[in-house]
């Protein structure tokens, strides 16, 4: 789900591309979050990176404990390439979206990352 950037946001900061592409970096995303505090927009887009990303890690978390399961970890090799691949599209994506304008909604994640 895509949607336009909001009408309040804040002070537009000269670095607003990079800062929404770090959103999208892993831990990163601590760097536009920290620094433009003022960017409403720069904010949004940190915020769910962050999220992005801390979810990414518990399932990896979570798939990487269940690997020591007999039987279960032959199923957890490939889904450890599924969930990076994932990641890395969805992160492309919402990059894209952000740099062009837009709000990239992630189904399930965005809500969490809309409370902070």
């Amino acid at each position: 789900m895509s949607q336009p950037m909001g009408g309040s946001q804040g002070t537009v900061s000269p670095n607003r591309t990079i800062m929404i592409v770090l959103s999208y970096l892993g831990l990163l995303a601590l760097i536009p979050l920290l620094v433009e505090k003022d960017d409403k927009e720069v904010q949004w887009h940190a915020k769910h990176g962050l999220t992005l990303f801390v979810s990414w890690l518990i399932l990896f978390v979570v798939v990487s404990i269940l690997g020591f399961i007999p039987m279960v970890g032959c199923i957890t090799i490939p889904l450890h390439m599924v969930l990076g691949l994932g990641y890395l599209i969805v992160a492309i994506l919402c990059i894209v979206k952000g740099v062009n304008g837009e709000r990239f909604i992630i189904p399930g994640i965005s809500q969490y990352a809309d409370r902070f």
